[in-house]
């Protein structure tokens, strides 16, 4: 057999590569900008998930997950029926209308046994959001 052609040894395999400290200080950046944009400003919500099922006629039921950065005194809601930061006093005494949840010129009302709201349209048309 011929002798290996691998008789001496490779120092740039043993030895990181010297990197300039711009490179570096580019990557610490763009880790850092992608870290702050991945967090939601104070009293801002955002939809996660939105699952809708139209098994059943006449009945839509939809489940969302919002996530929020709430400020002191509030906790995740509803308004305008989109996901929102609302008074913790609303949520703790179940005055669900109190956040204005329904759109603009619909009727709020509260379930009798206080687990959610309905909002109804103008043309009749009943939405029932319950809490879980």
């Amino acid at each position: 057999m011929a002798p290996s052609p691998r008789t001496g040894s490779r120092q740039d395999a043993t030895t990181l590569p010297s990197m300039s400290s711009t490179f570096w200080a580019f990557m610490i950046l763009a880790s850092l900008l992608i870290a702050y944009c991945s967090q939601l400003a104070a009293g801002t919500c955002e939809i996660v998930t939105l699952d809708r099922d139209s098994s059943q006629p006449r009945r839509t039921i939809a489940r969302q997950t919002a996530r929020c950065a709430c400020r002191k005194g509030q906790i995740a809601g509803t308004t305008r029926a989109r996901p929102a930061c609302v008074d913790a006093r609303i949520i703790k005494t179940k005055q669900w209308c109190d956040m204005l949840p329904c759109l603009e010129g619909e009727g709020c009302d509260l379930l009798i046994n206080r687990s959610g709201w309905t909002c109804t349209q103008p043309g009749g048309r009943i939405k029932t959001t319950t809490v879980s």
